[in-house]
């Protein structure tokens, strides 16, 4: 049965599986829309609610730093997404590479867990896009019925209609095509970065140096706690971890990393792009760069406006221009948040019909969900059904203690995605990469080590949630997809699948 659980596909199979009629997605996307594709997931809810959040529970007006730390920890993975997306160019992003490189369980265990990732994710930002345009239409007199409005209705009743409304509407957008979806978000993130270009220019002007001070705040030592609810790492070691000083930076940027989620996601178009070779690494680091010099200047900006003892949890930017007395860009800012979170949403729920529409395409989950439209050439059957099944748990669900999951979720796929590098190298040094990752296996274990800490830093509680959705995931494996599998069918192993490189060559 090993043979058969880390069968590998051949990335030459791979790749003439996008050649298929039936299977085969339209390649309309450019390093641009790829870029800001990127960018348009990235920035979200973190530049609009975290900056607050982590500025007075974790690191004072160092938060910018968190933000640095997190984004090195992002570019580490990055680069090894950066060489598998442009050597294997095809849909599944981990899910593909960890097919390709550690064999059939590794890649359907890193699938399941995208499914979840990007679920959860689009269900919890549809959420607050909700919230904040219910904000907007009270401002404008407009008040929706409490069981429309989502949670607690009059009669034990509550749907979040706008929530719902929202994943439907870009499920058809996604239904459509590609390129009606990366035009779309090319106008929205013009208008987020805008307003995101607003705060850092007319924030800039309402900086007090006082504020500033202290930079980094005393450590204090945070209450060490027993529950399922502490960080595991203080459960594994009965080590209580410190908000402020050094170490609270550290503590920041496992929080902050939420903000960065969605870059991974740009390899999910690996196969939609018309030059994935050259175009995949320049969308992924391109983004991620964008989006981490944003970050820091918004929070630099945000804490010089108003001591981070005073910042708001909530709504941290807007707040802090209305302490100013200047609600004018408060409501700008509120508006960017919409606009900003629409296509958070749009992305996160393309990466994960991406992810889906492979694994079917490879019989690990029904075939029926691997054709492709006749005429828009997407996979509209994964699109509809996982649109439907989100809008649902959108609007019945608020997902808060949930989210913490697409966060682990993501760190899981950094860790299998650079030990893919590695072993790739190894076992397929003959392989064309357009983009190779610089001083392998150096980058990749230090991805892995990064990514391991944040991991521990997230609750207790959120790896055991993580744990019940895997072993739900290896149920449905051994009973459906290990027998059902492409491979199987083909009498594959993975002696067989893998091609090794030329006898006596460099593992390069």
């Amino acid at each position: 049965m090993s043979s058969t659980l880390f069968r590998t596909k051949k990335v030459e199979q791979s790749i003439r599986d996008t050649e298929e009629p039936e299977h085969a997605l339209k390649k309309s996307l450019s390093a641009l829309d790829l870029t800001v594709f990127g960018v348009g997931v990235i920035i979200g809810t973190g530049i609009f609610v975290l900056t607050g959040k982590v500025a007075k529970e974790n690191a004072g007006p160092a938060v910018s730093l968190a933000f640095v730390a997190a984004g090195v920890v992002c570019a580490l993975a990055a680069l090894c997404y950066a060489e598998f997306a442009s050597t294997v160019p095809v849909a599944g992003s981990a899910y593909t590479f960890s097919y390709a490189s550690l064999g059939e369980l590794p890649a359907w265990i890193i699938g399941w867990d995208l499914v979840l990732e990007f679920a959860l994710g689009t269900a919890v930002v549809a959420v607050g896009w909700s919230g904040y345009m219910r904000s907007l239409l009270d401002n404008a007199g407009w008040h929706l019925p409490d069981y429309l409005a989502g949670r607690d209705g009059a009669h034990g009743f509550g749907f979040d209609i706008l929530a719902a409304a929202l994943v439907l509407a870009l499920t058809a957008i996604l239904v459509i095509g590609m390129k009606l979806s990366a035009r779309v978000t090319e106008v929205v993130v013009a208008i987020k970065v805008t307003v995101v270009l607003i705060v850092i220019i007319a924030g800039a002007f309402f900086i007090q140096s006082g504020n500033y001070r202290p930079f980094i705040p005393k450590a204090q030592a945070v209450e060490a706690g027993g529950t399922l609810k502490a960080p595991l790492i203080q459960l594994m070691f009965g080590w209580a971890p410190s908000n402020f000083g050094v170490m609270g930076i550290f503590t920041a940027a496992s929080v902050v990393f939420f903000a960065f989620i969605g870059f991974d996601v740009v390899a999910t178009a690996a196969e939609e792009t018309k030059n994935p070779q050259r175009d995949m690494p320049r969308g992924i680091l391109g983004s991620l760069f964008i989006c981490t010099a944003l970050y820091v200047a918004v929070s630099i900006v945000v804490t010089g406006m108003q001591h981070y003892t005073d910042l708001s949890v909530d709504a941290p930017l807007a707040d802090a221009f209305k302490t100013t007395g200047h609600p004018w860009f408060a409501g700008a800012i509120s508006f960017g948040a919409v606009v900003g979170l629409t296509t958070v949403c749009m992305i996160l729920l393309l990466g994960q019909t991406r992810v889906f529409f492979a694994m079917s395409r490879d019989g690990l989950l029904p075939r029926f969900f691997s054709v492709v439209h006749p005429r828009f050439r997407t996979p509209h059957r994964p699109t509809i059904l996982l649109g439907v099944l989100i809008a649902i748990i959108a609007g019945f669900t608020s997902l808060s203690e949930l989210a913490e999951l697409v966060n682990i979720g993501t760190l899981f796929a950094f860790v299998v995605v650079a030990l893919g590098v590695v072993i790739l190298r190894r076992t397929r040094p003959d392989l064309p990469r357009a983009f190779r990752t610089p001083w392998v296996p150096f980058i990749p274990i230090l991805s892995v080590l990064a990514t391991l800490w944040l991991m521990l830093n997230l609750p207790a509680e959120t790896w055991l949630r993580f744990a019940i959705w895997m072993v739900i995931g290896f149920v449905v494996y051994f009973l459906y997809g290990r027998t059902h599998s492409r491979l199987a069918g083909e009498g594959e192993n993975t002696a067989g699948a893998v091609t090794k490189g030329r006898p006596g060559g460099p593992a390069r």
